[in-house]
């Protein structure tokens, strides 16, 4: 049988040709068969098509109010956590039990401005309903954990989420989450705020990343794995200021002293956190980083599945009926 070059089709992988088949559906020899070359050829060109479009998924918009009310409730929530560290001794403020509860009782208000201004510029009710789908799964997976040595496989889910949908939706949805999961297993406290802004900023910071329309595959699993470690060790440094203070009486030398020097704080605080939580967040971190892992790949194809078809970045157009 000759060979032409220009009979050939393309292999699967898209890097080069190969000769067609050599036998046909009936088993004579030397006859090409065209229905195999038709399927390849189909195959290839889905796979194509798919990973262009994958490409094209957009992450859901916001305004410049929905910016402005992100970074306003960001830098209280930077208050909320590290006042002990800046008040002075003699204001008073350092000795008092009222200022935690008052940024306890402000930080939801906030939150609910947030979500106000992003649902007038970026969440339309398709975004609102994979918002509560979402954050239904982050609660239900929450508990699977039991609070047992940090192991809280909700993390990778926030992380994946806030890389598809963006900085804003992850912010909503690690708060909504946080809020529905301390509904659900009874975690209500004057820690809720603060943790619902804690996982509020993991889920953004994943959004922040960088690559999100041209990083791709096993690089961008390890990247968001590298990332969801460092935020599982964050979320714990950061959780144990809100609770650090609280322990002042206390004459160790973890313990928290209002109005001594920054430094001499900060190095109780990091004692703080070798003693008590290290022991919870790195089981958080190896956790999520397994799952992310593990899972990544099909949970992210999901995620941009879904928000390509709902198309959150499409305008809405409305038309007169037809005549008659």
């Amino acid at each position: 049988m000759r060979y032409d070059a220009r009979d050939s089709v393309p292999d699967e992988a898209g890097a080069g040709t190969r000769p067609p088949s050599a036998t046909a559906p009936d088993g004579t020899p030397g006859a090409a068969a065209p229905a195999d070359r038709q399927a390849r050829a189909a195959r290839l060109d889905r796979r194509t098509r798919a990973a262009r479009l994958d490409r094209r998924t957009r992450a859901v918009r916001l305004g410049r109010r929905s910016v402005a009310a992100l970074l306003l409730v960001s830098a209280i929530g930077v208050m909320a956590f590290g006042w002990p560290l800046l008040a002075a001794p003699t204001s008073g403020l350092a000795h008092s039990a009222d200022a935690p509860w008052l940024f306890a009782a402000l930080l939801p208000l906030l939150l609910a401005v947030v979500v106000a201004a992003i649902a007038d510029s970026g969440l339309d009710a398709k975004a609102i309903a994979m918002l509560g789908v979402l954050a239904a799964a982050g609660a239900a997976l929450r508990p699977l954990g039991a609070g047992t040595a940090g192991i809280e496989p909700m993390f990778f889910l926030m992380v994946l989420s806030g890389r598809v949908l963006g900085p804003g939706f992850g912010f909503v949805l690690g708060s909504v989450s946080m809020f529905a999961s301390a509904l659900l297993t009874g975690g209500v406290g004057p820690w809720m705020p603060f943790q619902m802004l804690a996982m509020g900023w993991v889920a953004m910071g994943a959004g922040l990343l960088p690559g999100p329309d041209r990083l791709r595959g096993a690089r961008e699993v390890l990247m968001l794995a590298g990332y969801g470690a460092v935020a599982s060790l964050c979320y714990g440094t950061v959780m144990n200021l809100q609770g650090w203070p609280y322990i002042g009486s206390l004459a160790t030398g973890v313990s928290f002293v209002p109005g001594d020097p920054l430094a001499e704080n900060l190095a109780r605080f990091a004692a703080y956190c070798l003693a008590t939580s290290l022991g919870w967040d790195l089981p958080r971190a190896v956790v999520t980083v397994t799952a992310t892992l593990a899972l990544g790949p099909t949970v992210l194809k999901a995620l941009r599945r879904a928000t390509r078809r709902a198309a959150f970045d499409a305008p809405v157009a409305f038309r007169e009926p037809p005549p008659g």
